[in-house]
Formats: structure tokens, C-alpha cells, sequence
């Protein structure tokens, strides 16, 4: 009777958990997925195979892990957002056991009602073949007995590994097995008995070349991808206005970053593209700051806010600094405006053949000359932390996206991002002191110049005061204090 009853309540389970689940329409199509398998295989050496593993599963503490962010390189190819998977794209057709013609394979976690009740539907090896549109579509339990002789290949591409994948002991196909058969089935060089490093891979094995050939892809956005990131930029911007019309004196930098994500996730951005920066004063002036804990601002600072929504696998990166009191001293408004001048003169040149180095280089000009204005620095020549970073980078499927850094080329999207931080015990007159100031605006670069993405957000100082003077819908939310005791 017991076992009826198990095997009852396992029918229904996997009834329940196969259903569709509610899922937003507007997720990049398989079709979108398979021309970008199709483009790699274009771009392979001949006779060769590369070879993509699923992002492992992170631990965050005890039996809590962190939420499940797929590889970029694996989603941009298949749109599969499950761990434990390994994808194969050949650039010949291959011969299967009952002599089908394949030229590509994915091997994924299969269905389980009891792992899906505690942690989500899984595609399993059909839902897969549907979902994702792979022919060879199998369970990663039958990884260890696919058979194919990789020797037979010129080279197996495929990125090293970091020996930082967990073995589950409940799972005997999770990502650590996997890697294990695939490392045995290519013959991977084993651990140094006395440098306890793996040797560098030989024979046909190649790990550097895959790297350059996704940056060629991924740095070259489709119309697609640029409606998803379009998307992530607009709710980015949308955020950014609402914590203008928010901010007030006493908010807590976390009370900031709350309302930004709020407006990410009304708007059904699934999660942040990094960790938020919301640094008041001289918080601002560490570049990465996402500690985010000071529980008081003042009318006296500026914060400087660097956050960006993730919509559907794609992020924007926007920053804006603003006056808590809603409006600039006269020294907060000339070191904002010496980074918008430099911002809008590497505009200027943001085109097709223009280099990422061209873009910093104008802008460290025009801050130097600045600075040197200011009284700040005394030569243009001067070697200085004020602004301590590039101004541009690629993003997508990262903040910090795949692409080539060298001439800009149409349908990239960058950031130019400059800024001035001067930190409290700065070599410079104290009224500068604490006035951090970074200024990041996405970019798409078109066939004559560059389409300015999140121009809904203000950049100008008076466009900015007029926004903080609008109301916002959380004038009126206020919540009871808590007592000494929490409650």
C-alpha cells in the first residue's frame, strides 16, 4: 500500500512540476540561440570541437546556497538556465551510435519530483530538446557513456578549469562528475605530485583560444539582444529618477539601494547586474563600494549611486551623483561639472574606429586641466588617484562584457564613465575633501557615432535639482520605529 501510494504521489508530482510555468513572453527565442551555436561554429578552427560547462552551484553558508546564476557563455548559446550541464558544438557533423548526423550535444540534469519540489522545475532531457531546440538532448547520467574519440579532432576548445567546483556526494552526475569524465575522456593532464597545479593541457587540448573567439561574438550586440538591453538601461534610468524624487536627509544608503531594486523588480527585472553601489560622501570615493550600511545621510553630501538592472540575463551599468538636499554647493557643482565636460567630450569621438584608449585619454584631459583649474592638482602632468580608472567597457551578459578592447565597432554598447573621487585626507584644500563624483551613461555605438542609451536618467546639476523637487509615491511611507529590543 505504501508503495502505491509513493508511486501515486511521484505520477502527480512530475504531472504538476512538467506544467508550464508563468514565464514572461519575451525571453530571447531558441531560433536567437541556435544562430549564435550556428556563428560559433562558423568561427571554430577545422576539425575541432569547443566544449561549455554549466556555472557550479555556490554555496553561500551551511545548506543555503546563493541564487543560480548560469554562465553567460552557456546561456548566450542555448538560453538553458540549469546547473549541471555540458555543451558540445562541433564544427563537422558527427555520427551517432544509430548513425544520426548531430553537430552539436547537450547533456543536462534530468527531471526528479522530489529535487524539483524543494528547488524547481527542471527541462530534463526532452523538456530541453523543446525548450532549447538541441536534437541531442540527453541526462547528464548518461554523460560517463558517451563515446567519442577525441583524439580524432584537431583541437577540443574548451575554457580551463579553476578546480573550484564542489562534489555533491547526493548526486553522482553533478557539474564535479561531469568534469571528471570529460577530463578523462580528453586525456586532461593530472595534478603536479609537486606543484599541486594541473600541467598546461597538450596534445589537442586548447584553453586560450575560445576566449578571443566569444569576445568577437558577444562584442557585437544583435537586435535582440539590444531590446533586452535597451529594457535593463530604461528601468536602470526609471530607478534612478524615482530615488531623486525620494531623496531626503536621514535616508540610509540601504534605503537607496532598497528603492532603485524596488524599481527593478516592479518593472520584472529579475535581479541587479552587480552588487549596488550607494556610497554618501567619502563612501563614493571607493570605487566598489557595496557595503552600503551608513544609516544617516546629510544635507551637506553628495551620494553617488552606481546600480544596474538585469532584464532576461542582460544588465545596464548607470551611475549618478545627486545632492542629498536636493541641491549642489558651488564646490560639488564644479567638480560634477568638470566629469560631465569630460563625459561629453569623449561623446564627441564615441564612433566606429575610434579606441577604447582614445575615449579615457580625452577624458583624463579634460579632468587634469580641470583639476589643475580647481587649484586641486598643480600640473596637468601629475600623477594622482583622483580619477584612478578606465572610462569604457563592454556590457551584456556582463557588466564587465566579452568584447574586444580595441577600436570601437557598430552594435557594441559601452559605458563612458569618468569620475573624480577625493577622499577625506586629499593633499588639496578641506573643501574638497569628500566630494566623490562618477557619471556613467550607456552607449550604443551606430555606423557614424553613438546612440545614447539612458539619456532618460539627468545628468546636467540643473536637471537633477528639478527632478529632486518633483514628489515621489514615497513621500507618505513611513514605517513604525523600532524599540531598543527590535520590536
Amino acid at each position: 500500500m505504501k508503495n502505491l501510494f509513493f508511486l501515486f504521489f511521484f505520477v502527480c508530482a512530475i504531472r504538476v512540476l512538467a506544467q508550464n510555468p508563468d514565464l514572461p513572453a519575451d525571453f530571447l527565442t531558441k531560433e536567437f540561440h541556435k544562430e549564435r551555436r550556428d556563428k560559433l561554429r562558423e568561427k571554430l578552427p577545422a576539425n575541432s570541437v569547443a566544449v561549455f560547462f554549466a556555472n557550479a552551484v555556490r554555496n553561500r553558508a551551511n545548506d543555503v546556497d546563493y541564487v543560480y546564476h548560469q554562465d553567460p557563455d552557456f546561456y548566450y548559446l542555448t538560453g538553458y538556465k540549469e546547473p549541471n550541464a555540458v555543451l558540445f558544438i562541433f564544427k563537422d557533423n558527427q555520427t551517432s551510435a544509430n548513425n544520426k548526423q548531430y553537430n552539436e550535444i547537450i547533456f543536462v540534469q534530468p527531471r526528479n519530483a522530489i529535487f524539483e519540489m524543494w528547488t524547481g522545475r527542471r527541462l530534463g532531457d526532452v523538456g530541453t530538446k523543446e525548450r532549447i531546440g538541441i536534437e541531442q538532448s540527453f541526462n547528464n547520467t548518461e554523460f560517463k557513456k558517451y563515446n567519442v574519440d577525441f583524439t580524432k579532432f584537431s583541437q577540443v576548445l574548451f575554457f580551463d578549469f579553476k578546480n573550484d567546483v564542489r562534489n555533491e556526494t547526493y548526486d553522482s552526475a553533478d557539474l564535479y562528475d561531469i568534469i571528471e569524465h570529460f577530463k578523462a575522456k580528453v586525456n586532461y593532464p593530472k595534478p603536479s605530485t609537486v606543484s599541486l597545479n594541473p600541467e598546461p593541457p597538450k596534445n589537442n587540448l586548447n584553453t586560450k583560444d575560445l576566449d578571443g573567439i566569444m569576445d568577437q561574438l558577444r562584442g557585437i550586440k544583435t537586435a535582440p539582444e539590444l531590446d533586452m538591453i535597451r529594457k535593463a538601461v530604461t528601468i536602470s534610468c526609471r530607478g534612478q529618477n524615482e530615488v531623486m524624487k525620494a531623496m531626503k536627509p536621514g535616508m540610509s544608503e540601504r534605503e537607496v539601494q532598497g528603492i532603485h531594486e524596488y524599481v527593478f523588480k516592479k518593472y520584472q527585472a529579475e535581479d541587479v547586474g552587480y552588487g549596488s553601489i550607494v556610497g554618501a560622501g567619502h563612501n563614493g570615493c571607493i570605487l566598489h563600494y557595496v557595503d552600503n550600511y551608513k544609516p544617516s545621510l546629510t544635507n551637506k553630501e553628495l551620494i553617488l549611486m552606481d546600480l544596474g538592472a538585469e532584464y532576461h540575463g542582460y544588465t545596464a551599468d548607470i551611475t549618478r551623483t545627486i545632492p542629498v538636499s536636493g541641491k549642489f554647493s558651488p564646490e560639488q557643482k564644479q567638480v560634477y561639472d568638470l566629469v560631465l565636460k569630460a563625459q561629453e567630450e569623449a561623446m564627441k569621438i564615441c564612433k566606429p574606429g575610434t579606441t577604447f584608449q582614445d575615449l579615457t585619454r580625452v577624458t583624463k584631459e579634460v579632468v587634469n586641466k580641470g583639476l589643475k583649474e580647481l587649484g586641486i592638482i598643480q600640473d596637468e602632468k601629475e600623477r594622482h588617484l583622483y580619477y584612478p580608472h578606465g572610462c569604457c567597457h563592454h556590457i551584456g551578459l556582463d557588466v564587465h562584457d566579452r568584447g574586444e578592447y580595441d577600436k570601437l565597432q557598430e552594435n557594441m554598447v559601452i559605458t563612458i564613465e569618468p569620475g573624480i573621487y577625493i577622499p577625506d585626507d586629499a593633499k588639496c584644500d578641506k573643501k574638497w575633501w569628500g566630494i566623490a563624483v562618477r557619471i556613467e551613461d550607456d552607449y550604443l555605438i551606430t555606423k557614424d557615432g553613438c546612440e545614447h542609451l539612458s539619456v532618460v536618467a539627468p545628468r546636467k546639476t540643473e536637471d537633477i535639482e528639478a527632478m529632486m523637487k518633483l514628489p515621489s509615491p514615497l513621500d507618505d511611507f513611513d514605517l513604525p520605529a523600532l524599540d531598543k529590543k527590535g520590536e
